[in-house]
C-alpha cells in the first residue's frame, strides 16, 4: 500500500476490530426508527466532529466519503419524486408528485444516508484482516474453521486486480484485447471465475493438510478488549440518543412504522 493510500494512524487503531463492528451496529440500528431530518442532521454533525477528534484529517475524510456523497442525492431525488405525498403539490404529472412531505423526506433520506454510511467507512478503515479474524475467533467465539476460511479468501480478494491486469496483457499480446469490449470482459470475467475456482480448491486442499479447522487452535495474537473499546461504544450510544433526542425536541421525529 502506497503513504498516499495508508489510513493515518489515529485513536481506532487501539480499539478491537469486532468492537468497531459493534459500533457501526449501534449507530446504524437506532437511527433507522426514525426518518425525520433532524437526527440525521445531527448525527452528520457528530459523525464528522468525531473522525476529527479520533485523528482523521479533512481531506482523508473527503477521499474516503466521496461514493456516499456522490449517492446520497440520487436516494434523494427518488424520494423527491415518488415519496408519500403530503401537503403543498409542486408537481403533479402521472407518476411523479412532489409535495412538501415528500421533499422533506428527500432530505431526511439524503442526510440518513451520509448518516449511516459515514461510520461506517470510517469505522473499518485500517482494519487489519489478521486483527480482525483474531477477534472474530477469540472475541466473539466464532468457528476456527469460518473464521481462517474467511481470511483466506480476503487475502485472495486483493490478487483479483493483479490476476485481470495479467490476464489482459496476455490476451492483449496474442491480439485478443483491442476489440469487441463487452466480448473481451465476458471472456475475461469467465476466465476470472474459472481462476478462482482452481485457487479456491488449492487453498482448501492445502488449508486441510495442513490441520486447520480439524482440532482445537490456539493463536500467536491474544485479542482483547479494554477501556478503548468501551469509551467507544458508549460514545456511539451517547451520539445515537443525542441524535434520537434532538429530534424528539425539535418535534420532527417521524417513525419508520408511522
Amino acid at each position: 500500500m502506497s503513504v498516499a493510500n495508508r489510513a493515518p494512524l489515529t485513536a481506532l487503531d487501539q480499539v478491537n476490530p469486532v468492537t468497531r463492528i459493534a459500533a457501526a451496529v449501534i449507530v446504524s440500528l437506532p437511527l433507522l426508527l426514525t426518518l425525520d431530518w433532524v437526527s440525521g442532521a445531527t448525527m452528520v454533525v457528530i459523525v464528522l466532529v468525531g473522525a476529527l477528534a479520533l485523528g482523521f484529517g479533512p481531506a482523508f475524510i473527503a477521499k474516503r466519503v466521496w461514493p456516499v456523497l456522490a449517492l446520497a442525492p440520487f436516494a434523494g431525488v427518488n424520494m423527491a419524486l415518488y415519496g408519500k405525498p403530503g401537503g403543498t403539490v409542486h408537481v403533479d404529472w402521472f407518476l411523479v408528485h412532489v409535495t412538501d412531505n415528500s421533499l422533506r423526506l428527500a432530505v431526511a433520506v439524503m442526510l440518513r444516508v451520509l448518516a449511516l454510511g459515514m461510520p461506517a467507512i470510517l469505522l473499518f478503515t485500517g482494519i487489519d484482516p489478521t486483527d480482525l479474524a483474531d477477534g472474530l475467533a477469540q472475541v466473539w467465539r466464532l468457528p476456527a474453521r469460518f473464521v481462517l476460511g474467511a481470511l483466506a479468501g480476503f487475502r485472495l480478494v486483493s490478487r483479483f486486480v493483479d490476476d485481470w491486469r495479467s490476464l489482459a496483457l496476455a490476451r492483449r499480446a496474442r491480439g485478443l484485447g483491442d476489440t469487441g469490449t463487452v466480448r473481451r470482459w465476458a471472456t475475461m470475467a469467465f476466465a476470472m471465475l474459472v481462476i478462482a475456482i482452481r485457487r479456491g480448491s488449492k487453498l482448501a486442499t492445502a488449508m486441510e493438510a495442513r490441520g486447520f479447522g480439524t482440532a482445537a487452535r490456539t493463536w500467536a495474537r491474544p485479542s482483547r478488549v479494554g477501556r478503548p473499546d468501551l469509551v467507544l461504544v458508549v460514545a456511539c450510544l451517547v451520539a445515537v440518543t443525542a441524535a434520537l433526542v434532538a429530534a424528539v425536541s425539535a418535534g420532527t421525529f417521524w417513525a419508520v412504522w408511522s
